[in-house]
């Protein structure tokens, strides 16, 4: 990647600049892909958790004990479970490809599930919207795999599609 910066003389970019020219330069498109999607979905859990927390509640009252310490908990351990996906992404680890991909491709089970719970034949696990929500979430990680499998008949693992 070539960057042309206004000055020729030598002067350097602005640190923020190189910082995000570096990041660019470090993640390929499927590897973007993949960090923003699971930077989406957390975005997605808070406001969830946050707007409407019935949705998570009334699962997690099940395990019994104060609810805000649960939701808490719950919070933290996904949120440390997507940032160690994260890190294996950003450093390629080969394990974490096959584990993004294989749970990718599964994800495609959501749209039919979604289909079966707003049809009102499998019991809704929340709202409308949220098993909505759920089965276009089970499309888009389908289509990311695609892209990752596109990406590795080309380039091999963490390849760029």
């Amino acid at each position: 990647m070539i960057v042309f910066w206004p000055d020729h003389f030598g002067s350097k970019p602005p640190l923020s600049h190189t910082f995000w020219l570096r990041f660019r330069t470090i993640l390929n498109r499927t590897q973007l892909l993949v960090v923003g999607f699971f930077g989406l979905v957390w975005i997605a859990l808070v406001a969830v958790l946050v707007l409407f927390p019935e949705v998570y509640t009334q699962t997690l009252r099940r395990v019994g004990g104060d609810s805000l310490a649960i939701e808490a908990a719950f919070v933290i351990t996904l949120s440390a479970l997507i940032v160690f996906l994260v890190v294996g992404v950003v450093r390629r680890w080969r394990w974490t490809f096959w584990l993004v991909l294989i749970a990718f491709f599964f994800g495609v089970l959501r749209l039919p599930a979604s289909a079966l719970q707003l049809a009102g034949l499998m019991p809704a696990s929340g709202p409308t919207w949220y098993e909505a929500l759920q089965g276009v979430i089970g499309v888009v990680q389908f289509l990311i795999a695609i892209a990752m499998v596109a990406g590795y008949r080309k380039a091999g693992i963490w390849g760029d599609f």
